[in-house]
């Protein structure tokens, strides 16, 4: 009778240690094909017919025309339409919407993120799946990209800058308010110590890159698009301390001497690029800085600033800037500057990203150049080329699908039917 009891106490053991180890055991990871009727490899130009592309998990397992269906595979037939990674914009303020006048010193930083949660949205189904977002206040960006990754709302992959480094009365500080009510901006900083500080602050509050603003702004009170605002030695002492603690630098930027200058610093990108010259681009040429151009933006705002409130001042400003920077970025895309791809959505609503491409277009790039620009481009930029900006095996699965073919028509790419991200299905209105 004992042995028989400790025979059973045995078996309880064994069979307890076996349901824990069931327990503990990660279901298989999804298995999803996905057949392309056409699919476009953004690294050559080249469109590939009755492709089938094997995803499990949120990776590409394989591509081809010969890949084999595993038994039990969910299988999504796209036999019309063209297939391509999904898209990648560089430069979004996703916390903002089109507000320029004093009414928007109302919107708390609560309220940002909750607007954010808003326009992620909005944005993925248009199909971007991964945006730098590079500036938000209160780190409203930091907590929407934390909620988007822990399953809470919906939205793109995000890398974010936290509050944009700005001089005093800079386009990113607070210049709405009068003296006494001592307002300052949340990313504002000063010298050399100073700017190290603020990007060890940044970076302490959950930042993936560092934004700061090399020049004047547009949309912004009191400032000169033109000037240039922070100097060599503060911009090489903030790319030094961000690239040391593995941040990259993105530095917007309209005057040809701030370019200049934050190209020579090592910035990794130049946000604008408005007032750009044969000094400035043959710079960023030398120093491989990418120019990511916001193109489409002035179409929208020159026809509704008045609409939307926005105070004659820099209406003013506009007028000035937004003819000039496509003058002149056309002729850093003819002289073959490296060129990423920056929308500036929040000057427009976010979700109308894609019209950035047919302006891009209209300026000298090819309509696969300008794509390449939203893919492996932006992917090198962003230091993500092993994971995003083509359809290859390891890459997560992040893929969209249109009607016609986007190297005859980029426009195409306004009208995004299929989205997928990390191997689920967000839209499909096929």
């Amino acid at each position: 009778m004992k042995l028989n009891r400790r025979w059973t106490a045995f078996l309880l053991i064994l069979l307890s240690i076996g349901m824990s180890w069931a327990q503990q055991t990660p279901p298989a990871p999804k298995t999803v094909v996905i057949h392309a009727g056409r699919l476009l490899d953004v690294k050559t130009g080249k469109t590939m017919t009755n492709q089938t592309i094997l995803i499990q998990g949120d990776r590409i397992a394989s591509v081809g025309a010969d890949t084999r269906v595993p038994a039990g595979a969910q299988v999504i037939d796209l036999p019309n339409a063209t297939v391509l990674p999904g898209l990648i914009d560089a430069h979004t303020h996703i916390t903002m919407n089109p507000n320029f006048g004093y009414s928007r010193l109302a919107i708390s930083v609560p309220r940002q993120a909750l607007i954010g949660a808003h326009n992620a949205n909005a944005t993925l189904e248009a199909g971007f799946t991964t945006v730098r977002n590079v500036g938000a206040a209160g780190y409203a960006d930091v907590a929407l990209r934390d909620a988007i990754n822990a399953g809470d709302v919906p939205g793109p992959r995000m890398l974010v800058s936290g509050p944009a480094l700005s001089i005093t009365g800079g386009h990113g500080d607070n210049n709405l308010l009068p003296f006494e009510y001592n307002a300052a901006g949340d990313g504002v900083a000063d010298g050399v110590d100073g700017v190290r500080h603020m990007v060890r602050r940044n970076i302490k509050y959950g930042a993936d890159l560092i934004k700061i603003m090399a020049s004047g702004g547009v949309l912004s009170k009191g400032d000169d698009p033109q000037a240039s605002q922070y100097t060599p030695e503060e911009m090489k002492a903030i790319v030094e301390e961000a690239h040391r603690l593995g941040r990259k630098v993105a530095a917007h930027a309209h005057g040809a001497q701030a370019i200049r200058w934050a190209s020579e610093a090592g910035v990794d990108s130049i946000e604008h690029g408005s007032y750009i010259d044969d000094a400035a681009i043959a710079a960023m040429k030398k120093n491989g800085t990418y120019l990511v151009p916001t193109l489409y933006l002035s179409d929208w705002f020159m026809a509704n600033a008045e609409k939307i409130g926005t105070p004659p001042d820099l209406i003013a400003k506009a007028k000035d800037v937004m003819p000039a920077a496509r003058k002149n970025v056309a002729r850093a895309f003819a002289a073959g500057v490296k060129v990423g791809f920056g929308t500036d959505a929040a000057v427009y609503p976010h979700g109308m990203n894609a019209h950035e491409f047919a302006v891009m277009v209209k300026l000298g790039l090819t309509p696969l150049a300008a794509i390449q620009s939203a893919t492996v481009n932006d992917a090198e930029l962003l230091g993500w080329s092993d994971k995003i900006g083509a359809i290859e095996p390891g890459k997560w699965a992040d893929i969209i699908a249109v009607d016609g073919d986007p190297l005859a028509d980029v426009t195409t790419l306004e009208r995004v039917k299929f989205v997928m991200k990390g191997g689920e299905v967000v839209k499909n209105q096929y």
